[in-house]
């Protein structure tokens, strides 16, 4: 009742094939990530037109959260941090985690063993999540100082 040979090199065949394909697939992705960020670094967002408006700006209106991160980041990649931060300081703020979380898992899958991870209990992620819809909230309010939270306002101070 054992696993025969030739069933036992077929699984390794397979887990190979699975393991090759998402390796390929993570190389694609870091590509187009590259790829973005040289467009993102090259064209302006706010004027080039070649980067699609938000769509619950364009549906609704209203700023998201993430209303104004495509040109925070492009005023990152130019060394502008007062530009990015008038864009949308959320994003300054948390793309460093994010990035972080990011190339963690490309090294687990690349090498198979990723950045340290540090613990998050459930209630700072809750927490987070509380921080995001909130300020997705406060930055729709048409009063003031919440009027600094819309994307470049601050820059007309």
């Amino acid at each position: 009742m054992g696993i025969s040979m030739r069933s036992m090199v077929m699984l390794n065949f397979q887990v190979n094939v699975r393991s090759g394909l998402r390796r390929h697939r993570l190389l694609a992705a870091m590509l187009a990530a590259f790829l973005g960020l040289v467009l993102l670094e090259i064209f302006d967002p706010a004027t080039s037109g070649i980067f699609p408006p938000c769509p619950v700006h364009y549906l609704t209106g209203w700023y998201c959260p993430g209303c104004g991160s495509l040109r925070a980041i492009h005023q990152l990649l130019h060394g502008n941090l007062r530009a990015a931060w008038a864009m949308n300081p959320l994003t300054v703020v948390l793309l460093p985690f994010l990035s972080y979380g990011l190339v963690s898992s490309a090294l687990l899958e690349l090498r198979g063993r990723g950045l340290p991870q540090p613990f998050s209990r459930a209630a700072w992620i809750r927490a987070l999540g509380a921080v995001i819809v909130l300020f997705g909230i406060a930055r729709n309010l048409p009063l003031h100082p919440f009027d600094w939270l819309v994307p470049g306002a601050l820059l007309h101070l």
